[in-house]
């Protein structure tokens, strides 16, 4: 891999987001990380800038300060608790981060990909075959990330760029830490998952770093499960 090959990773700073950038970092990629949060520790070989992706403008800015990408990875993502998800001011909040973040993130570095013939990767989540009881706005937006992961495949394919997402499972994250931590829960979701343990993010960043790779330059529009075989049991 060139050490001229350029990813932005939105959502870069903790999670998926991070393992992916560190992955793509390993293998000779400049790496630029963008989001709201990042861990407490930081590696100083990965740069990083604070971005909120509801901020169109903000986004846009990031964008022109980058004319050539060959990877955008749209990791950023947020979940709500204890009901939030059943208000509209809470339903909305997670549709913008995840999937309006998503669309417009792709939008605006459309232009750096086609010079770079580069790729995006989308997150989306096991969650986007589900209905979920407790989360409605995250499956929703989840599920409407792997219709817009084919849409944008279609549309830019043209361009040179290719479009696809991962469908992470259950993955040792922030974001499914109530679930974790949780005994009972923990216990039934480990039950079912066929490979007998949750997934780590460094597992999700090796298939994001796949996806974004000469390897999958005949793939385009595809979803890969990284769940451990949860959807299949």
């Amino acid at each position: 891999m060139s050490e001229s090959r350029i990813a932005v990773v939105i959502g870069g700073g903790t999670g998926i987001g991070r393992a992916t950038a560190e992955v793509l970092a390993e293998k000779g990629w400049s790496v630029h990380c963008a989001g709201r949060d990042r861990d407490a520790q930081w590696p100083e070989i990965l740069p990083f800038e604070t971005l909120d992706v509801t901020d169109e403008a903000a986004l846009g800015a990031l964008a022109a300060r980058h004319p050539v990408v060959h990877a955008l990875v749209n990791s950023a993502g947020v979940i709500l608790h204890d009901g939030l998800e059943f208000e509209g001011t809470g339903f909305r909040s997670v549709i913008d981060v995840n999937l309006i973040g998503t669309e417009r993130a792709s939008v605006l570095f459309r232009d750096a990909l086609a010079a770079g013939r580069g790729s995006i990767v989308n997150v989306a989540s096991v969650w986007s075959s589900f209905g979920s009881a407790r989360n409605p706005a995250y499956s929703a937006s989840k599920g409407a990330v792997v219709s817009l992961t084919r849409s944008h495949a279609a549309a830019f394919a043209s361009l040179g760029v290719r479009v696809n997402a991962v469908a992470p499972g259950w993955i040792e994250t922030q974001l499914s830490s109530r679930a974790r931590t949780d005994p009972a829960r923990s216990q039934a979701i480990t039950q079912r998952i066929p490979l007998g343990r949750w997934g780590s993010p460094r597992e999700v960043g090796d298939v994001i770093a796949f996806l974004v790779s000469d390897e999958a330059r005949y793939v385009t529009g595809a979803v890969l499960p990284v769940d451990g075989g949860y959807c299949i049991a």
